[in-house]
């Protein structure tokens, strides 16, 4: 509200000054001569989901049928065709009426020259594009949208199908897929020939507590480079003691992965290392940014590290931290009903190769600030963090 007053005043301001004092008027930062239209991108549909039975509080193994996924949808991520106006997004979408019990699966959204098109679930990972209730190929849930493009316009999404049960406070058992599209997410096929990257299963994460989750992937869309067209996709594996990040790469457009590889040697980073974002720069290099705990367990205090390759992921540079971030000791932001989210954002720099960026939050006990920090030397130095947004306290 002070921003947006202060806004208005210097506005009516400017109008009363003569002509002469009106070009020593600062710009408007928040003003932009693009016009900015609002469209609803998603659009209701039906496909295979897990209904809650009354008296559970999670969907029931079994009960898989067609249904309506009209509800709530959330965590949305966004990704452009290279070089065009077509873009997929993704999102978790809720099965009929049942966001309240954490019932979701993996929806896409088709957007063709800006205008949205199409919506539909993200297929192979429930009982309807399966064809079968056994556990897997049908799980129960989907989840964690990311989605990039290669160079010949197909899609590619990481994803963490799930069952949850959470009876006793047992952790879900989880697997780590990847699907991709030919046709702006309208239909996915599962890659790596319909075999998971990595997968515990039920009986070790009840007993051993192990789990995978926040999977992410990066395609490298730059023509010419060595790795044109290879996609890189990485996840944490939480096992109650340490928490690891591990990848695997495609080189043949998602027909089949390497082996899944230990990114994280704890000797080398903290105990508890996740929120992964790979990405790829200009001269198509691979960097990874990550966060990294001391402890086992998600603390208030972490490192925010980058690693970069320059061989196709088969060999990693050093781990450079960037900053140490404080994280909210709490899971909700004061006065607020939101939750505290990933600490980091990173992206390589698509025009200049060696440029990379990272955002994070930094809480210094009363309220947040977004930092930034930037490498120009293919992440070996970082400048010393600065403070992105304009607030005055």
């Amino acid at each position: 509200m002070r921003r947006a007053l202060v806004v208005v005043i210097v506005g009516v301001a400017t109008l009363l000054l003569p002509g002469s004092m009106k070009s020593l008027a600062s710009p408007d930062p928040w003003a932009s001569s693009v016009p900015v239209t609002n469209e609803v991108a998603s659009q209701p549909f039906r496909a295979g989901g897990y209904p809650v039975a009354p008296g559970s509080d999670a969907p029931l193994p079994g009960t898989c049928r067609v249904g309506d996924y009209n509800a709530n949808a959330s965590e949305s991520w966004i990704a452009v065709q290279p070089g065009t106006e077509n873009l997929v997004g993704t999102s978790k979408v809720f099965f009929e009426t049942f966001s309240t019990f954490y019932d979701f699966h993996l929806g896409s959204f088709t957007i063709e020259g800006g205008t949205p098109v199409a919506s539909n679930i993200v297929q192979g990972y429930e009982c309807v594009s399966t064809g079968t209730q056994a556990m897997p190929p049908s799980w129960m849930n989907n989840t964690d949208p990311n989605a990039d493009f290669d160079t010949q316009g197909r899609v590619y999404q990481a994803t963490l199908p799930f069952n949850p049960w959470w009876e006793n406070f047992i952790r879900p058992d989880a697997a780590v897929g990847v699907s991709y599209s030919d046709d702006l997410g309208r239909t996915w096929v599962t890659g790596n020939g319909g075999n998971y990257l990595a997968r515990i299963p039920n009986a070790s994460s009840k007993t051993l507590g192990q789990v995978e989750d926040k999977q992410w992937i990066a395609v490298n869309h730059f023509p010419g480079t060595a790795s044109q067209d290879h996609v890189y996709a990485m996840w944490t594996v939480f096992n109650g003691s340490t928490s690891e990040i591990w990848y695997s790469v495609s080189r043949d457009r998602g027909q089949t992965f390497s082996n899944a590889r230990r990114l994280t040697p704890p000797s080398e980073v903290g105990a508890s290392n996740t929120y992964v974002y790979p990405s790829i720069d200009a001269a198509g290099h691979v960097y990874v940014a990550f966060a990294s705990f001391p402890r086992p367990s998600v603390g208030t205090e972490a490192t925010i590290y980058v690693t970069r390759s320059t061989d196709d992921a088969e060999t990693w540079g050093p781990f450079v931290p960037v900053a140490t971030a404080q994280l909210i000791p709490d899971c909700c932001l004061p006065n607020t009903t939101f939750r505290d989210g990933i600490l980091e954002h990173f992206a390589a720099s698509p025009t200049h190769p060696g440029h990379a960026y990272v955002t994070w939050e930094q809480w210094d006990g009363t309220q947040m600030d977004v930092m930034f920090s930037q490498s120009t030397d293919g992440g070996t130095s970082w400048s010393a963090p600065i403070t992105v947004n304009d607030n005055s306290d």
